[in-house]
C-alpha cells in the first residue's frame, strides 16, 4: 500500500466572495492548483459578483479566532495570508495569534476598497493594520489605492512605487511588493518588491480587455503558497507573479464575466 502523499498546508484569513472571483474561494482554488491543503478562518460574508457589492456581513471577532486556533491545533501551516479583516476587533484577534513565539509566515494583502469602489475596510482599522498588524507580517501586498493610503501620496510612476516601498518598509520594518498593474503610459504590469535592503521591479505583459477581478488576492494567495511549499520569499515572489500573468493571460468566461484561471498550469 502505499504511502499517503503529505500536503504542506497553507491558511487564508479573509472575507468569502459569494461570485468566487476573489476572496477565500480564490484563495482556495490557487492553494489547491498548487498542491497545498488550503485551510481558511472567514472574516466576513459579502453578497457580491463581479459588477459589486451589495452587502456585507462581520463575523464575531471571537468567531474568527477560533477557526484559527482550530487550524492551528490540528493542522498547523506553513504560510498564512490575510484578506479582507473588515474591523479593528478583527486585526486585533489576527495579532493576538502572530505576536506568539516562531508564527509562521504571514503575507498581509491589505484589502481597502474593492474595484467596484465598496470599502472593505472600515477606516477605523486602517491605523490597526499599519501600526499592530503590519510589523508581524513577512510581506505586505499594497495595490496603488492602498499603497496611497498607508503613505498617504498616489503614486503615478515606477519611482514612486520604489519610494512607497521604502517608506513602508521604514514605517513597518516587513517586506513589500507594491502592484503596479494599474499604471497608466505602461506596455507592461509592474511590480516592486522589497525585501531587506534589495529591491527587484518584477514586469509582465501587459494584457488587455480581462477583468482583474480577484488579482490581488490570488496573486497573494500564490506567494503564500510558494511560501508554504518552503520557496524563499523572493523566489516565491518571482513565482507567483508568473502564475498570476498567467491566470490572466489564459482567463475563462463564466456567464458574461471573465475570470482569471487558477488552474493554468
Amino acid at each position: 500500500m502505499a504511502h499517503p502523499h503529505h500536503l504542506p498546508i497553507a491558511l487564508t484569513i479573509a472575507g468569502s466572495d459569494s461570485g468566487g472571483g476573489a476572496g477565500i474561494q480564490a484563495d482556495l482554488k490557487t492553494f489547491a492548483s498548487l498542491g497545498v491543503h488550503g485551510t481558511s478562518a472567514i472574516t466576513c460574508l459579502t453578497a457580491q459578483n463581479p459588477n459589486g457589492v451589495r452587502g456585507i456581513e462581520a463575523s464575531r471577532p471571537d468567531m474568527v479566532r477560533r477557526q484559527i486556533d482550530a487550524v492551528f491545533a490540528a493542522l498547523r501551516p506553513a504560510a498564512v495570508k490575510t484578506g479582507m479583516l473588515f474591523s479593528r476587533e478583527i486585526i486585533q484577534e489576527v495579532v493576538r495569534v502572530f505576536a506568539q513565539p516562531h508564527p509562521p509566515p504571514l503575507v498581509v494583502d491589505p484589502v481597502m476598497v474593492a474595484t467596484s469602489g465598496a470599502r472593505l475596510l472600515k477606516p477605523s482599522a486602517i491605523r490597526a493594520l499599519r501600526d499592530d498588524l503590519l510589523p508581524l507580517a513577512t510581506l505586505v501586498t499594497p495595490n496603488l489605492d492602498e499603497a496611497a493610503i498607508l503613505t498617504g501620496r498616489k503614486l503615478t510612476s515606477v519611482d514612486d512605487l520604489r519610494r512607497a516601498a521604502r517608506e513602508i518598509q521604514s514605517r513597518c520594518g516587513c517586506a513589500v511588493l507594491v502592484k503596479g498593474g494599474h499604471l497608466t503610459g505602461l506596455r507592461q504590469a509592474v511590480d516592486l518588491l522589497r525585501v531587506g535592503p534589495d529591491e527587484w521591479l518584477l514586469t509582465a505583459p501587459w494584457i488587455r480587455g480581462v477583468s482583474t477581478h480577484g488579482t490581488g488576492c490570488t496573486y497573494s494567495a500564490a506567494i503564500t503558497g510558494y511560501l508554504a511549499l518552503g520557496c524563499g520569499l523572493p523566489y516565491a515572489v518571482e513565482l507567483a507573479k508568473h502564475y498570476i500573468s498567467q491566470a490572466i493571460a489564459q482567463s475563462g468566461r463564466a456567464g458574461r464575466h471573465s475570470v482569471l484561471n487558477c488552474f493554468w498550469s
